[in-house]
């Protein structure tokens, strides 16, 4: 058997608990030996950021600074063009070969997985967790229905098997979005205790 890692992406514009807690659930109940969190540069599948890399990156670093077993990785904010996960995750399945990537995705960015660029090659470099509230199921597109049979309910199943598996993680589920939080910020209301103070205070320097 070999460790897993955890893969978080995003644009994190800006990171908050929405992020962090889920997280954490992940790595603490599959017992993952890292949860890597990539702020994408040129998100394929959505509007460009409000904030800029750097000042992206910024935040992420000052939010991860003090919980072990999160890392900050800029290999997508170091490349050029669109980032796309396939490619990050053959990066990612290089640098650790002793690893068993497992690719963390909130239930509605998974029922999209269609849509993304080669995403069936995504379950040919790591395993998917679906993260969602307890009790919840996966509303499959039609496209996506050939998963089915890449399901598991054993967290040893993918320590033991490299690649393909997808499990369903039940998370502490925060109502709090990065969208909400710039929409505040630009009312000039409060957005205490949607995000780290430290991260708060850093992001109302910038702004």
């Amino acid at each position: 058997m070999k460790p897993l890692l955890g893969i978080l992406g995003g644009t994190f514009d800006p990171v908050h608990f929405g992020h962090l807690r889920p997280a954490l659930d992940v790595k603490q109940a599959l017992g993952l030996e890292q949860v890597r969190f990539l702020p994408n540069s040129i998100p394929p599948h959505r509007e460009q950021p409000w904030l800029d890399a750097d000042a992206r990156k910024s935040l992420l670093e000052t939010a991860l600074q003090d919980m072990p077993g999160f890392e900050l990785d800029c290999r997508e904010l170091e490349r050029d063009g669109k980032s796309y996960m396939v490619d990050t995750l053959a990066s990612l399945h290089a640098d650790f070969p002793d690893h068993h990537l497992c690719l963390i995705l909130g239930m509605d960015a998974f029922a999209e997985l269609h849509q993304w660029y080669q995403w069936q090659g995504i379950l040919e470099q790591s395993h998917i967790v679906v993260t969602g509230r307890p009790g919840f199921e996966w509303p499959l597109a039609p496209e996506l229905q050939v998963l089915e049979a890449c399901r598991s309910s054993d967290i040893d199943e993918l320590k033991q098997v490299s690649t393909g598996r997808i499990l369903l993680q039940s998370v502490t589920q925060l109502d709090i979005s990065a969208s909400e939080i710039r929409r505040q910020l630009q009312a000039g209301l409060d957005i205490r205790y949607l995000l780290p103070e430290v991260v708060r205070l850093k992001l109302l320097e910038m702004k």
